[in-house]
């Protein structure tokens, strides 16, 4: 294999195992959520889900964009064999870090009372708010770190921190949710009114899983951190570069990075957060009662949003993945291997994104019923349309990461701010007009991501000529995917006449599906070779493949 090749394998590699690692920790994440839903109910989740949104934003702007500033500088300088300088740019990171998670922290907890009430209309989110208070000094101080491995070209702190975060905060999030149910009963018999407090303590005990995970996954790399700081200061050592950068140009650096790549990824993220109020604000003025839209949104959040950010997780990791390496080719003007990079992450994702939206349309209505014991139209039916919003999603949050890589931080943030305006217009429009309640949300949100991927292919074709390949990237996986999406459903409704159990007829349906796309992906020269070995167990694929005669 070229050494050109190679490099593509590796760095797909690299966002693969990230991948794998996100999946697995969405899947703990939702299999979690299921007896945390069993405890709190719609509205403990709204709770819940009220004070997340409100701390996703607070890191969004405290410490979000660090992991990827931090990879992208690291990775610039030792590309330039600045080893030392790469070393400062950590350190410098980490002071920033601290600064900034704790300014944030203490704005969560000093300013929980005002933005619950008068911003969300969620006044009893607040105990769940203020337990994430010193969870954002953790996180700033995690994400620095995962960021530095990333620079130096590996996933594998970031992915293992990632599933140890993942199963701390599971175990902590339901034993603290139950045990602090039970606890608000007593606190909400005394006051008058034993179910709402019992749900807002419960929820306040699911957030503290999340502050007990990023402690534990921040532990873990600072483990492996001081067993890999020796290797790092002899690569320093021998460091023949003249320049070092001081600290004050690493400050100035940090900030000009940070700041593009946190307006895009804020804006880009946002939506949720404005989506939250303004959904709020528009259902009390219709005159919804206050636990009708409670209860909708709990659902969103505790449901839809859940099993939509499975798959998304994917575009995530490669986005991550894909900054440093991109950076680096870019760097070395090097514009063809930029070229493969984006067509190889861009052809990954459109293969797993495309197959879970017809999969996660088809089979709504049975999963949340397998997963949640949900049978509701109402859930079932934001399902199926948000189903769609899986592949913009993916494909604009990897298009983020592209224009990034290429050092076109702020192209992100206008097409974020563009698509922002229009999609609260959208929003505000589906809800007065059409009286669409919560669904006006989930269609919005599909508009939303929709037009973030035209903006962003549309930069990326600009700035580098660049035109991706149709046929095996998006014609081949969506056959592939319609086709599984009609044997599914057979699948699936032949066995409820059957056997009529949906646990069985669900999983089932799946299993076939996925072995129905992956042979006609093969049929159909989806994928090549070269590529399969890049992928998780891809050699275990391409010999199956091989035995079964489809490659």
């Amino acid at each position: 294999m070229s050494k050109t090749k190679k490099n593509e394998s590796n760095f797909l590699v690299q966002g693969s195992i990230l991948a794998v690692a996100s999946i697995i920790s969405r899947v703990i994440g939702l299999l979690y959520r299921i007896p945390l839903k069993s405890i709190i109910g719609d509205i403990g989740n709204d709770y819940y889900g009220t004070a997340m949104e409100i701390y996703s934003i607070l890191l969004l702007i405290s410490s979000y964009s660090l992991p990827l500033a931090v990879s992208k500088l690291v990775s610039t300088r030792m590309a330039k064999g600045q080893k030392r300088n790469a070393y400062r740019i950590f350190k410098g990171a980490l002071i920033f870090a601290f600064l900034s998670g704790t300014i944030a922290g203490l704005i969560i907890y000093f300013g929980a009372g005002i933005i619950t009430t008068y911003i969300v209309r969620t006044p009893l989110s607040i105990f769940a708010l203020q337990v994430l208070a010193p969870t954002l000094l953790i996180v700033a101080v995690l994400g620095v770190v995962r960021g530095f491995f990333q620079g130096m070209g590996t996933m594998m702190p970031s992915a293992v921190s990632q599933l140890i975060e993942q199963v701390i905060n599971a175990v902590i999030s339901v034993w603290t949710a139950y045990m602090l149910y039970q606890y608000g009963t007593r606190i909400g018999a005394v006051l008058g009114n034993p179910a709402t407090y019992a749900e807002a303590y419960g929820a306040a005990g699911g957030t503290i899983g999340t502050g007990a995970g990023a402690l534990a996954a921040l532990l873990f790399t600072l483990f492996v951190l001081i067993i890999y700081r020796p290797v790092f200061k002899r690569m320093a050592q021998r460091d023949r570069s003249k320049h070092v950068e001081s600290y004050r140009s690493i400050f100035s650096v940090l900030i000009l990075t940070i700041i593009p790549v946190l307006l895009s990824t804020t804006i880009y993220n946002i939506t949720s957060f404005l989506d939250l109020g303004v959904f709020k604000q528009i259902a009390a003025l219709q005159g919804y009662k206050a636990k009708d839209y409670s209860t909708m949104w709990g659902i969103y959040v505790g449901e839809y949003k859940v099993l939509v950010n499975v798959p998304i997780a994917i575009a995530s990791s490669i986005s991550a993945s894909s900054v440093p390496s991109l950076s680096t080719a870019f760097a070395a003007k090097d514009i063809p291997q930029v070229k493969r990079k984006i067509a190889y992450s861009i052809r990954f994702i459109m293969v797993i994104a495309i197959p879970c939206a017809v999969g996660m349309g088809v089979l709504a209505s049975p999963i949340l019923q397998l997963l949640f014991q949900d049978s509701r139209e109402l859930t079932a039916r934001m399902m199926q349309i948000g189903a769609v919003s899986i592949i913009f999603y993916s494909l604009s949050t990897l298009s983020n990461g592209i224009l990034q890589g290429i050092n076109r931080m702020n192209v992100p943030v206008k097409n974020a701010v563009i698509a922002l305006v229009i999609h609260i217009g959208v929003l505000a429009a589906l809800m007065y007009g059409l009286d669409l309640n919560i669904y006006a949300v989930v269609w919005a949100n599909t508009f939303f991501s929709f037009l973030m991927c035209i903006l962003n292919g549309m930069a990326i074709r600009k700035y580098l000529r660049y035109r991706q390949e149709i046929k095996r990237t998006f014609i081949v996986p969506g056959i592939s995917a319609a086709i599984m999406g009609g044997v599914v459903y057979g699948v699936y409704y032949f066995m409820m006449k059957t056997i009529k159990i949906n646990a069985i007829s669900t999983l089932t349906s799946i299993v076939v599906g996925v072995c129905v796309y992956g042979i006609l992906l093969l049929l159909l020269r989806g994928l090549r070779e070269h590529e399969l070995r890049s992928f998780p167990m891809g050699n275990l694929i391409i010999k199956i493949g091989k035995k079964l005669h489809l490659m």
